[in-house]
């Protein structure tokens, strides 16, 4: 086991590496929802776009990105992921420069593609690395972890590079985009050069359709918990932005900051899953996350705004229910990591074409989002919340029932 560690080091750092860009990236739209709320006058639904079409693209891309797995292997699909992950943040750079609200859409979609295609390649790689089980999940867990970190920077460094209302253009988070330019560049001519092992495949004269996976209950309870669970984790900390910039009047630095702790938390919540993944089952940590973002999501929505605290590092007062929205981050932290790890458990040959079913339900963090704007702009900001804990209950259901493997009978090796 210690030899295979080893061995496996250099390619392990690599895939934390893209959980890092994923984040990065898939964080520009919730910053950006506020810019283009200012430059362009956009709606509160109008302003999930962005994720929209982010998202939307992992629907287009999800079964083919399987396909290139099986097809081309992991380091190859992981190298056009990060050139088209250039291209198009390449492309959301030029709608600043023509002013554009459809060409940020359409550089939204672009690394929608690419986003998809990463998130094909660590997920299997990282489980399959540790062995599947609750060494596999605590693998994802500690790439989570890096992957939040990216989280926490981006509303923040956005946040800050906006300043005041009156100015604030795409113009000034040229220097977010930029720097997520360099990272897949020089995330290129790592995967060039490093030698990435190839998880378990089927073989060659063996031919796997994409919708076999589709035989396993488990596994189809587990891409609608994925499709939700990614509507979730984007949809708390967007909202709370819009929240606190539109009806509370606070400064988009200090918002950015606030929603900056709610990813902060997240990635304490990964370290702690990673470091207790081990020894605590996945169906119990995702079954207890679940619940308690239950409790907190209702003290947002019920408890009264006049109540207000202090977080660390934020100057102004805020109200209480911000604080039950941050804490969220704890609870929605490990979700993505154990509902994969649960629901591709024993399914052997087949995992590479569940993954990408997967990443087509990804598109959630698209939907999910803008059906909770289309509520905020209908009801109010707190109101739209009642979506989000609708969306953690049925991921409570699935830890405790949805989860079991009842299909033994099918073959995987």
């Amino acid at each position: 086991m210690e030899k295979q560690s080893k061995s496996y080091a250099l390619p392990i750092a690599v895939m934390f590496a893209l959980f890092f860009m994923v984040a990065f990236v898939t964080g520009l739209p919730s910053p950006m929802g506020v810019i283009v709320q200012t430059q362009f006058g956009a709606s509160n639904f109008e302003s999930q776009l962005g994720f929209m079409a982010n998202f939307i693209a992992y629907a287009f891309m999800g079964i083919p990105a399987g396909l290139m797995l099986k097809k081309i292997g992991y380091k190859k699909t992981a190298l056009v992921a990060v050139t088209v992950g250039f291209i198009g943040v390449g492309i959301q750079s030029l709608s600043g420069v023509f002013g554009s609200f459809i060409y940020y859409l359409i550089g939204a979609f672009v690394s929608g593609f690419s986003m998809c295609l990463l998130n094909t390649v660590v997920n299997p790689m990282l489980n399959t690395l540790g062995g599947g089980g609750n060494k596999g999940n605590q693998l994802l867990q500690f790439g989570g972890t890096l992957n939040s970190i990216a989280a926490t920077i981006t509303p923040v460094l956005v946040g800050y590079l906006m300043g005041p209302i009156v100015g604030r253009t795409i113009e000034k988070a040229y220097p977010a985009m930029f720097i997520a330019m360099a990272i897949f560049a020089l995330a290129f001519v790592i995967l060039l050069v490093v030698k990435i092992p190839e998880p378990m495949q089927a073989s060659e004269k063996e031919h796997i359709s994409i919708f076999a996976p589709l035989r396993f209950q488990h596994l189809i309870f587990g891409i609608i918990a994925i499709f939700i669970y990614v509507g979730i984790e984007i949809g708390i900390p967007s909202t709370a932005n819009l929240y606190m910039t539109n009806e509370l009047g606070i400064d988009a630095g200090i918002a950015g900051a606030v929603v900056g702790i709610y990813w902060f938390l997240m990635m304490i919540g990964r370290l702690i899953g990673g470091v207790l993944g081990g020894s605590i089952s996945t169906k119990t940590m995702i079954a207890t996350v679940s619940g308690l973002g239950l409790i907190f999501i209702a003290c947002g929505i019920l408890l009264p705004t006049s109540i207000a605290v202090s977080l660390p590092g934020i100057e102004a007062p805020l109200p209480i229910n911000l604080v039950f929205f941050c804490l969220c981050g704890l609870c929605t932290s490990v979700m993505w990591g154990g509902i994969f790890n649960l629901a591709v458990e024993g399914l052997g040959k087949y995992t590479a074409a569940a993954s990408g079913l997967f990443m087509v339900m990804v598109c959630g963090g698209g939907i999910i989002p803008a059906i909770q704007g289309a509520v905020a702009d209908a009801t109010s900001y707190l109101t739209s919340y009642w979506v989000m804990f609708i969306c953690i209950a049925y991921i409570l259901w699935y830890a405790l029932i949805g989860c079991k493997n009842v299909n033994k009978d099918i073959p995987v090796e």
